[in-house]
């Protein structure tokens, strides 16, 4: 009797991701009148290089960073300290560029506008992070991203975490089969917060769920929120937990106390 060993399946490339750093971070002034929020140093580092450092970990190869608020200071920061070069001791490079909002429209477009604005350096599909959250165990896992990939039916897979004292009530529900709920008001079941950590489909920003063109040529401004919600009431969203270490660096107490 002679066995076969299956081939294995094949690595596929890990999508690009879209790195959310245009916001003005008015809570964390006077910080931010003269540092651009996701460059605050947290321990050590700063904001945007510890998910750098975990996507070039992870894997993957692109990374596309929005600006508006002191945008130049990102660009300048990474592009000439990072670049095309290895942040760490893996063999594959990260290579960024950048979604200039603040020289095209003069600020930034939001969260859906600034995703629009971006989505012709993006692919079908993307990883999502905010630039002023702290989420050091994260890992950016391809095996999450292929298999999102593979189900066409979703429009976004998010990452959810229990919530802090500043969202206690938290933002979308989770069902027993990982589906995201956009619970009504005054229903009971629980709700966690959004950690801002995703996968997207590009196809979220299209009709029905979106009508900005790709590119958002006339720079729209628009939050994504709404557009999560629409398609989590079509049952195309799912999520998972995460319950890693994870703080948003809204204010310079947070920020002081990661810091301790």
């Amino acid at each position: 009797m002679t066995t076969t060993t299956r081939p294995p399946e094949p690595v596929r490339p890990q999508p690009p991701a879209l790195l959310l750093a245009a916001g003005r971070g008015e809570r964390m002034r006077p910080l931010t009148d003269t540092t651009p929020k996701p460059l605050l140093q947290v321990q050590g580092l700063p904001l945007l290089q510890w998910h750098l450092q975990a996507l070039q970990d992870a894997g993957v190869t692109r990374a596309v960073i929005n600006t508006a608020w002191l945008g130049g200071q990102i660009s300048d920061r990474f592009s000439s300290f990072f670049g095309d070069h290895r942040l760490s001791d893996k063999d594959s490079s990260l290579s960024i560029s950048y979604s200039h909002e603040g020289l095209d429209f003069g600020d930034a477009l939001e969260t859906a506008g600034g995703i629009a604005r971006a989505l012709p350096q993006l692919g079908p599909v993307f990883w999502l992070a905010a630039g002023d959250v702290f989420a050091p165990d994260f890992v950016f896992d391809a095996a999450a991203a292929q298999a999102f990939a593979a189900d066409s039916d979703r429009l976004a897979h998010l990452w959810l975490v229990p919530n802090p004292p500043h969202n206690p009530h938290g933002d979308f529900g989770l069902s027993a089969d990982g589906r995201a709920l956009n619970l009504p008001a005054g229903d009971p079941a629980p709700r966690y917060t959004y950690s801002t950590i995703a996968l997207l489909r590009a196809a979220l920003f299209e009709h029905p769920w979106c009508d900005i063109p790709a590119g958002n040529p006339a720079g729209v401004k628009a939050p994504l929120a709404p557009l999560l919600r629409r398609a989590m009431d079509a049952g195309r969203v799912s999520a998972s937990m995460y319950t890693g270490r994870w703080t948003d660096v809204g204010t310079p107490e947070r920020l002081a106390e990661l810091n301790r």
